[in-house]
């Protein structure tokens, strides 16, 4: 769902600017689309992205990133190719995700325009603003190395992966293509258009960034349905209390949250603090007057009514929590995860603390924190401020226009 927020929120500002939009996805989303009144192709691999034996395959903060890619992504490559081949003929322009790795051929192979949309910074992989890579997370304490020192490091990380780009050549010769470039350092960003989808206080322009890159700021659409409101008792809990914690693992962690949930209970217990669970099942916690626990509601709603946001640090969690103002503590999962919670450190609205490490007495320390000293509280409503000039959905669907015409 993070990843098909924000693409919703395009197709509906851009159909309601008169264009004929489709989305194409894993066909888990079909009914979702359909019911915003959007055109739904599939895409396989058919995943089911709530499934948790699914997810666990990518469990390992290290190994993850290379377990999702090699194993789940790149042997369905072909599949994804053909449907994607379909979903795009007769279509003016593409805009495609930077996991979509037949994008770039289905775009050279139809001799379409098209965008490559990157939700973190973290893609970038940039030696001016170097990230934190969940298999080397220890290189953040390098960080001021300079960027000849990160060249290095990314030529080393380009030389080290080339091999899992096999699939990717092979189906390039056989559709008569491009050899191309390394899709993890070159062909995932478009030549037409790079939409860098998130906000400037997140992370600044590097001079290493695609020359045609539009930062538009961060794209909010968080409605599960087309309508949504939240629960009476939802908005009973808020109403009848101090602000509490609120606990959430976003929208893919959550569907394998381990001790998490237990763990963030007992943490808002030692701290006489209220408790916010969302993604959790209220038969497991149950709801009372210091813990309500709800499957879903928009963080949009319920964020600002919270002291603070504990998270997994996905970027569009990361994205509201910083539209509301609040603090965060950011317990990383993976993928682009660590490299979020080292940003917001950075800027002094938040706390992180790695998955392993999550106890109720490390956390509840850190919360103490956090509620405590002003700082994180004053830095998180600052952060907001700075954040209130950007509109990345209109930026988005200028730039994504302006591409048409051309």
């Amino acid at each position: 769902m993070g990843d098909l927020h924000p693409v919703l929120g395009l197709a509906l500002e851009l159909k309601q600017r008169g264009h004929s939009v489709c989305i194409a996805s894993t066909p888990f989303y079909c009914d979702k689309v359909n019911a915003f009144g959007l055109e739904f192709q599939p895409l396989r691999p058919a995943w089911d992205p709530t499934e948790t034996s699914l997810i666990a395959q990518c469990e390992s903060i290290r190994r993850g990133p290379e377990v999702l890619l090699r194993r789940m992504v790149l042997p369905h490559l072909r599949d994804t190719y053909t449907d994607l081949l379909e979903a795009a003929k007769d279509r003016d322009a593409m805009v495609a995700g930077e996991l979509v790795f037949a994008a770039p051929l289905v775009a050279e192979k139809l001799g379409l325009r098209w965008a490559s949309a990157t939700l973190s910074p973290c893609s970038f992989l940039s030696a001016y603003d170097p990230p934190v890579l969940p298999p080397v997370q220890e290189l953040e304490y390098l960080r001021g190395a300079g960027p000849g020192f990160h060249r290095i490091l990314l030529r080393l990380s380009r030389a080290a992966t080339n091999h899992w780009w096999k699939p990717i050549r092979e189906l390039r010769r056989k559709e008569g293509l491009g050899p191309g470039g390394n899709p993890l350092f070159e062909d995932k960003f478009s030549k037409d258009l790079v939409l860098a989808l998130f906000s400037k206080a997140l992370a600044q322009p590097q001079p290493d960034w695609p020359a045609n890159t539009v930062q538009t700021g961060f794209v909010y659409y968080d409605r599960m349905y087309k309508e949504d409101s939240l629960p009476s008792d939802l908005v009973n809990f808020l109403d009848s209390g101090t602000p509490p914690i609120l606990f959430t693992q976003g929208s893919t962690a959550v569907h394998n949250p381990g001790k998490f949930y237990e763990t963030s209970v007992e943490a808002a217990r030692r701290l006489r603090q209220r408790a916010l669970l969302l993604g959790a099942h209220e038969a497991t916690y149950g709801s009372g007057p210091d813990v309500f626990a709800a499957g879903y509601a928009p963080y949009s709603q319920v964020f600002p009514c919270c002291s603070v946001i504990v998270h997994q640090g996905g970027v569009g969690t990361t994205a509201n929590a910083m539209q509301a103002g609040r603090p965060m503590l950011i317990v990383p999962y993976g993928w682009d995860q660590p490299d979020q919670a080292a940003r917001v450190v950075r800027m002094g609205a938040g706390l992180t603390i790695a998955r392993t490490r999550y106890t109720p007495r490390r956390a509840a320390e850190t919360l103490r924190r956090l509620i405590d000293e002003e700082s994180f509280e004053m830095r998180a409503a600052k952060v907001r401020e700075e954040m209130q000039a950007e509109d990345g959905l209109a930026s988005a669907c200028d730039a994504v226009e302006e591409l048409l015409c051309r």
